[in-house]
């Protein structure tokens, strides 16, 4: 396990330095007019794209080029499916027109010229990266679950580092906080888990999707909990939301709705907790690269490759930080989604 994590830690290590150098050299060779403002870039970098861009070269004429990945678009306008590559668009330099349709790309989003609403089914970026952490799941706990059917319960090879964090998960949390029937949700939580888990380790890496860190995700994780939740709800459970134990009359005009608000808030707090601990990780490494160029720009070259290796070093503690991050954001969602549907389930004492 240890000798997993140094390696891993090495090479996420070693990608962040490549990557930064590349793009210290970049910057070093280009004069600028203007200040280097860093927001744009390191929002341009945790938001979605229609394409998967990994770094942009300069040729000898000095023009620089983006290395990037299309994805496919998928429009729905006035009744008509169009289909087309990303690359189609030109990084946002040309319109695709497709019939009496024209789509251009403006600040990331699709948009039909002519005002004509559209319904967009693209294969985005973070798409992509949920596909293949879907791909790796699979990769990674079907044969786990093969081989312990084969070996009786006896885990061996890539079972035997999975199953510490498999029983943690289910006995330490689901069925500490569900009870007796835990089983029910054991895989749904399960998933969640693994899901959330590996998408977190998937955007260390550089260049990569930033799918835990997108509102609309983490929206859809805890409103599938909620959904959960409430179906799940027995007589006890609303009984204590619309009839509080305990409560003198007088107040449930004024606890009831405290109560009822609970319902939303609850699942509100799982998606706004696991968006902005994942964002601002991202965003910290982010600023602190940008904190190179920033000095280019104040102090010249020699101050940007004075503040390059401070800076390398700190995105590297924070990387080693955010490995804690990915493992302790997927608990707690789980943890927090265990405990809503425990009290959902429990009986009356």
């Amino acid at each position: 396990m240890n000798r997993f994590l140094t390696i891993f830690h090495l090479i996420i290590f070693s990608a962040i330095l490549s990557s930064s150098s590349f793009a210290i050299e970049s910057k070093l060779e280009t004069k600028k007019s203007t200040p280097y403002d860093p927001v744009p870039v390191v929002m341009d970098h945790i938001k979605d794209a229609h394409d998967w861009h990994f770094f942009d070269y300069k040729d000898e004429d000095g023009h620089e080029h983006p290395v990037s990945v299309s994805l496919p678009v998928i429009l729905y306008t006035d009744g008509n499916l169009d289909v087309f590559m990303s690359s189609e668009f030109n990084h946002g330099h040309s319109k695709v027109s497709k019939g009496n349709r024209t789509y251009k790309l403006e600040h990331g989003k699709i948009i039909e010229t002519s005002g004509l609403s559209l319904l967009d089914f693209s294969i985005t970026k973070n798409v992509a990266a949920m596909f293949i952490s879907a791909i790796l799941l699979f990769i990674i706990l079907i044969p786990s679950a093969k081989a312990y059917r084969k070996n009786n319960g006896v885990p061996g090879g890539l079972q035997a580092f999975l199953e510490p964090l498999i029983l943690f998960v289910k006995d330490d949390i689901i069925k500490q906080n569900i009870g007796k029937k835990y089983t029910k949700y054991l895989p749904f939580l399960m998933t969640v888990f693994f899901f959330i888990l590996i998408n977190n380790l998937l955007g260390l890496i550089p260049g990569s999707a930033n799918v835990t860190g997108n509102i609309a995700v983490t929206f859809v994780l805890s409103f599938v909990t909620f959904v959960v939740t409430t179906i799940s709800g027995n007589k006890n459970y609303w009984g204590h939301i619309f009839r509080p134990p305990g409560v003198p009359i007088l107040l449930l005009p004024i606890m009831v709705p405290i109560e009822f608000l609970g319902i939303f808030t609850k699942p509100f707090a799982l998606m706004i907790r696991l968006f902005a601990n994942i964002s601002a990780g991202h965003i910290i490494i982010l600023s602190l690269i940008s904190l190179i160029f920033i000095a280019q720009d104040s102090l010249g070259n020699g101050g940007a490759w004075g503040v390059a290796p401070v800076s390398v070093l700190f995105v590297l503690f924070i990387s080693l930080i955010e490995i804690l991050v990915a493992f302790l954001q997927a608990y707690i969602f789980t943890l927090l989604s265990a405990v809503f549907i425990g009290m959902a389930v429990v009986e009356e004492h």
